[in-house]
């Protein structure tokens, strides 16, 4: 058995991502844009744009923004 490589790690989560969309079930679109993020190292990158109280703010992610995401990714790979 062939130890799966990064690309096939993506591909497969792009697959279950197109499932999701399919369902459209945005949390697992959501899950599987995560689990790519982290397996190409983004799951560090954060905005921390200031706030009026000083402490940085990570800004929500809506099913339309998990969408736009999977889009592109789906372009990229």
């Amino acid at each position: 058995m062939k130890i799966p490589d990064l690309n096939d790690l993506i591909a497969d989560l792009q697959t279950a991502k197109q499932i999701a969309i399919d369902d459209r079930n945005p949390n697992a679109i959501v899950t599987a844009t995560v689990a790519q993020a982290k397996l190409l190292g983004m799951d560090n990158m954060r905005d921390v744009t200031p706030n009026s109280n000083g402490l940085g703010y990570i800004p929500e992610l809506t099913p339309e923004a998990a969408l736009a995401i999977s889009k592109r990714l789906d372009e990229e790979y």
